[in-house]
Protein backbone atom coordinates (compact mmCIF):
# COMPACT_ATOMS: atom_id res chain seq x y z
CA UNK A 1 0.00 0.00 0.00
CA UNK A 2 1.01 4.04 -0.35
CA UNK A 3 1.20 5.71 2.72
CA UNK A 4 1.86 9.72 3.07
CA UNK A 5 2.31 9.72 6.75
CA UNK A 6 4.05 6.35 7.17
CA UNK A 7 6.74 4.51 5.57
CA UNK A 8 6.73 0.45 5.70
CA UNK A 9 9.28 -2.19 4.79
CA UNK A 10 9.82 -5.75 5.27
CA UNK A 11 13.52 -7.13 5.76
CA UNK A 12 13.35 -10.63 5.62
CA UNK A 13 11.15 -11.74 8.53
CA UNK A 14 11.01 -8.46 10.04
CA UNK A 15 8.28 -5.57 9.28
CA UNK A 16 9.32 -2.15 9.83
CA UNK A 17 7.07 0.48 10.31
CA UNK A 18 8.08 4.25 10.24
CA UNK A 19 6.51 7.40 11.00
CA UNK A 20 7.42 9.68 8.45
CA UNK A 21 5.85 13.18 9.25
CA UNK A 22 8.93 14.99 10.21
CA UNK A 23 7.41 18.56 9.90
CA UNK A 24 5.34 17.81 12.88
CA UNK A 25 7.68 15.76 14.79
CA UNK A 26 6.15 12.65 13.40
CA UNK A 27 2.44 13.96 16.00
CA UNK A 28 -0.30 11.60 15.50
CA UNK A 29 -2.86 12.79 13.23
CA UNK A 30 -5.98 11.06 12.31
CA UNK A 31 -4.88 9.86 8.54
CA UNK A 32 -1.69 8.51 10.43
CA UNK A 33 -3.08 6.56 12.76
CA UNK A 34 -5.56 5.09 9.93
CA UNK A 35 -2.34 3.99 8.23
CA UNK A 36 -0.68 2.78 11.28
CA UNK A 37 -3.81 0.36 11.71
CA UNK A 38 -3.80 -0.24 7.94
CA UNK A 39 -0.34 -1.08 8.41
CA UNK A 40 -0.06 -3.53 11.04
CA UNK A 41 -3.02 -5.42 9.90
CA UNK A 42 -0.66 -6.16 6.65
CA UNK A 43 2.22 -7.45 8.52
CA UNK A 44 -0.22 -9.57 10.64
CA UNK A 45 -1.75 -11.06 8.01
CA UNK A 46 1.52 -11.62 6.27
CA UNK A 47 3.28 -15.08 7.42
CA UNK A 48 6.57 -13.93 6.22
CA UNK A 49 6.50 -10.96 8.69
CA UNK A 50 7.49 -13.03 12.46
CA UNK A 51 8.25 -9.29 14.20
CA UNK A 52 7.49 -5.85 13.81
CA UNK A 53 9.79 -2.73 14.59
CA UNK A 54 7.85 0.70 15.19
CA UNK A 55 10.22 3.29 15.01
CA UNK A 56 10.41 7.35 13.87
CA UNK A 57 12.94 9.80 13.36
CA UNK A 58 15.88 10.76 14.77
CA UNK A 59 14.71 14.05 16.30
CA UNK A 60 11.76 12.54 17.64
CA UNK A 61 9.75 9.03 17.88
CA UNK A 62 6.41 10.85 17.97
CA UNK A 63 5.74 13.90 20.22
CA UNK A 64 2.59 12.96 20.60
CA UNK A 65 -0.98 13.39 18.87
CA UNK A 66 -1.62 16.14 16.42
CA UNK A 67 -3.04 18.92 19.43
CA UNK A 68 -3.98 21.03 16.34
CA UNK A 69 -6.05 18.42 15.37
CA UNK A 70 -7.87 18.16 18.66
CA UNK A 71 -7.63 21.79 19.96
CA UNK A 72 -11.02 22.41 18.41
CA UNK A 73 -12.98 18.81 19.47
CA UNK A 74 -15.36 19.21 22.50
CA UNK A 75 -17.17 15.95 24.44
CA UNK A 76 -19.65 14.90 22.15
CA UNK A 77 -17.88 14.65 19.39
CA UNK A 78 -15.01 12.78 21.04
CA UNK A 79 -17.12 10.58 23.23
CA UNK A 80 -19.29 9.61 19.79
CA UNK A 81 -16.68 8.81 17.11
CA UNK A 82 -14.26 7.03 20.15
CA UNK A 83 -11.17 9.57 19.72
CA UNK A 84 -7.82 7.19 20.46
CA UNK A 85 -9.65 4.37 20.88
CA UNK A 86 -11.04 3.70 17.38
CA UNK A 87 -7.79 4.22 15.58
CA UNK A 88 -4.93 4.01 18.20
CA UNK A 89 -5.38 0.37 19.56
CA UNK A 90 -3.68 -1.51 16.46
CA UNK A 91 -0.33 -1.98 18.19
CA UNK A 92 -1.18 -3.75 21.33
CA UNK A 93 -3.81 -5.78 19.78
CA UNK A 94 -1.05 -7.17 17.35
CA UNK A 95 -0.28 -11.04 18.32
CA UNK A 96 3.07 -10.86 16.48
CA UNK A 97 5.95 -9.29 18.94
CA UNK A 98 6.46 -5.51 18.42
CA UNK A 99 9.09 -3.82 19.34
CA UNK A 100 9.59 0.09 19.59
CA UNK A 101 12.84 1.72 18.33
CA UNK A 102 12.72 5.27 19.68
CA UNK A 103 15.24 8.15 19.43
CA UNK A 104 14.16 11.37 20.15
CA UNK A 105 11.14 12.76 21.61
CA UNK A 106 8.51 10.48 22.65
CA UNK A 107 6.19 12.66 24.16
CA UNK A 108 2.83 12.13 24.95
CA UNK A 109 0.81 9.51 22.59
CA UNK A 110 3.91 8.69 21.02
CA UNK A 111 4.99 7.52 25.15
CA UNK A 112 1.60 5.59 25.13
CA UNK A 113 1.80 4.24 21.70
CA UNK A 114 5.70 3.08 22.52
CA UNK A 115 4.36 1.24 25.46
CA UNK A 116 1.91 -0.48 23.83
CA UNK A 117 4.29 -2.67 21.88
CA UNK A 118 6.06 -5.28 23.54
CA UNK A 119 9.33 -3.83 24.62
CA UNK A 120 10.95 -0.35 24.25
CA UNK A 121 14.37 -0.17 22.83
CA UNK A 122 15.87 3.87 22.97
CA UNK A 123 18.89 5.55 21.71
CA UNK A 124 20.64 7.70 24.59
CA UNK A 125 18.83 10.81 23.02
CA UNK A 126 15.46 9.28 23.77
CA UNK A 127 13.09 11.34 26.18
CA UNK A 128 10.25 10.46 27.18
CA UNK A 129 7.38 12.73 28.62
CA UNK A 130 3.42 12.59 29.64
CA UNK A 131 2.93 16.69 29.30
CA UNK A 132 -0.96 16.62 28.83
CA UNK A 133 -1.26 18.20 32.19
CA UNK A 134 0.27 21.07 30.47
CA UNK A 135 -2.47 21.57 28.13
CA UNK A 136 -5.33 21.17 30.94
CA UNK A 137 -5.79 17.61 30.23
CA UNK A 138 -4.39 14.03 30.85
CA UNK A 139 -3.17 10.65 29.46
CA UNK A 140 -6.19 9.55 27.26
CA UNK A 141 -4.59 5.90 25.76
CA UNK A 142 -2.97 4.36 28.59
CA UNK A 143 -0.44 7.02 30.05
CA UNK A 144 -1.30 6.64 33.14
CA UNK A 145 -2.15 2.73 33.42
CA UNK A 146 0.58 1.24 31.48
CA UNK A 147 3.03 3.78 32.76
CA UNK A 148 1.76 2.63 36.39
CA UNK A 149 2.55 -0.46 35.78
CA UNK A 150 5.74 -0.29 34.29
CA UNK A 151 7.29 2.19 36.09
CA UNK A 152 5.48 2.16 39.49
CA UNK A 153 3.19 4.88 40.99
CA UNK A 154 5.43 6.91 42.26
CA UNK A 155 7.61 7.56 38.82
CA UNK A 156 4.15 7.26 37.05
CA UNK A 157 2.34 10.15 39.33
CA UNK A 158 5.36 12.61 39.64
CA UNK A 159 5.60 12.22 35.39
CA UNK A 160 1.84 12.36 34.77
CA UNK A 161 1.26 15.36 37.41
CA UNK A 162 4.22 17.36 36.23
CA UNK A 163 4.55 16.69 32.85
CA UNK A 164 8.60 16.50 32.95
CA UNK A 165 10.63 14.61 30.74
CA UNK A 166 12.89 11.44 30.95
CA UNK A 167 16.05 10.96 29.73
CA UNK A 168 16.93 6.73 28.61
CA UNK A 169 19.08 6.45 31.33
CA UNK A 170 16.49 7.36 33.96
CA UNK A 171 13.73 5.23 31.45
CA UNK A 172 15.85 2.00 31.42
CA UNK A 173 16.06 2.29 35.58
CA UNK A 174 12.69 2.95 36.03
CA UNK A 175 11.85 -0.15 33.71
CA UNK A 176 10.19 1.96 30.73
CA UNK A 177 12.52 0.81 28.28
CA UNK A 178 14.42 -2.58 27.86
CA UNK A 179 17.90 -1.36 26.64
CA UNK A 180 19.48 1.68 25.63
CA UNK A 181 22.31 2.09 22.84
CA UNK A 182 24.09 5.23 21.16
CA UNK A 183 21.49 6.83 18.98
CA UNK A 184 23.70 5.89 15.59
CA UNK A 185 23.63 1.79 16.70
CA UNK A 186 19.86 1.93 17.68
CA UNK A 187 18.43 0.34 14.37
CA UNK A 188 20.80 -1.76 13.62
CA UNK A 189 20.94 -3.33 17.06
CA UNK A 190 17.13 -3.41 17.24
CA UNK A 191 17.53 -5.11 13.96
CA UNK A 192 19.69 -8.27 15.22
CA UNK A 193 16.96 -8.51 18.21
CA UNK A 194 14.15 -8.70 15.99
CA UNK A 195 16.05 -10.98 13.89
CA UNK A 196 17.03 -13.11 16.92
CA UNK A 197 13.35 -13.63 17.84
CA UNK A 198 12.15 -13.92 14.18
CA UNK A 199 14.67 -16.52 14.34
CA UNK A 200 12.58 -18.82 17.02
CA UNK A 201 9.17 -20.36 16.62
CA UNK A 202 6.46 -17.88 15.46
CA UNK A 203 3.89 -20.22 17.46
CA UNK A 204 6.27 -19.87 20.67
CA UNK A 205 6.55 -16.33 20.29
CA UNK A 206 2.83 -15.33 20.30
CA UNK A 207 2.51 -18.21 23.00
CA UNK A 208 5.40 -15.86 25.19
CA UNK A 209 3.51 -12.80 24.45
CA UNK A 210 0.29 -13.61 25.32
CA UNK A 211 1.63 -15.10 28.59
CA UNK A 212 3.85 -12.46 30.01
CA UNK A 213 0.46 -9.70 28.98
CA UNK A 214 -1.86 -12.32 31.18
CA UNK A 215 0.89 -11.58 34.09
CA UNK A 216 -0.78 -7.71 34.07
CA UNK A 217 -4.39 -9.07 34.21
CA UNK A 218 -4.97 -11.44 36.80
CA UNK A 219 -3.73 -12.89 39.78
CA UNK A 220 -0.14 -14.86 40.66
CA UNK A 221 -2.13 -18.51 40.43
CA UNK A 222 -4.38 -18.16 37.52
CA UNK A 223 -1.24 -16.60 35.10
CA UNK A 224 0.70 -19.94 36.33
CA UNK A 225 -1.79 -22.00 35.28
CA UNK A 226 -2.67 -20.05 31.70
CA UNK A 227 1.48 -20.12 31.29
CA UNK A 228 1.03 -24.16 32.10
CA UNK A 229 -1.45 -24.68 29.81
CA UNK A 230 0.07 -22.54 26.56
CA UNK A 231 3.69 -24.76 27.91
CA UNK A 232 1.75 -27.72 27.40
CA UNK A 233 -0.42 -26.55 24.10
CA UNK A 234 3.69 -26.38 23.18
CA UNK A 235 3.64 -30.07 23.08
CA UNK A 236 1.04 -29.97 20.21
CA UNK A 237 3.24 -28.18 17.56
CA UNK A 238 5.79 -29.47 15.26
CA UNK A 239 7.90 -26.48 16.41
CA UNK A 240 8.46 -27.83 19.80
CA UNK A 241 9.55 -31.19 18.64
CA UNK A 242 12.15 -29.91 16.08
CA UNK A 243 13.29 -27.20 18.70
CA UNK A 244 14.01 -30.25 21.35
CA UNK A 245 14.83 -32.93 18.51
CA UNK A 246 17.72 -29.99 17.11
CA UNK A 247 19.14 -29.73 20.49
CA UNK A 248 19.49 -33.17 21.15
CA UNK A 249 20.93 -33.43 17.86
CA UNK A 250 22.94 -31.05 18.35
CA UNK A 251 21.64 -29.08 14.89
CA UNK A 252 20.14 -25.78 14.08
CA UNK A 253 16.42 -25.81 14.29
CA UNK A 254 14.58 -24.76 11.44
CA UNK A 255 11.26 -23.69 12.32
CA UNK A 256 8.00 -23.35 10.37
CA UNK A 257 5.37 -22.08 12.77
CA UNK A 258 3.22 -25.27 12.80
Amino acid sequence: MDFENIITEKKGAVGVLTFNRPHALNAFCAALMDEVTAALDGFENDDAVRVIVVTGGEKAFAAGADIKEMAEKNFPEVYKEDFITRNWESVARCRKPVIAAVAGYCLGGGNELAMMCDFILAADTAKFSQPEITIGTLPGAGGTQRLTRLAGKSKAMELCLTGRMMDAVEAERAGLVARVFPAAELMAETMKIAEKIASFSPLAAMMVKESVNRAYETTLAEGLRFERRLFHASFATEDRKEGMEAFVGKRKALFKGR
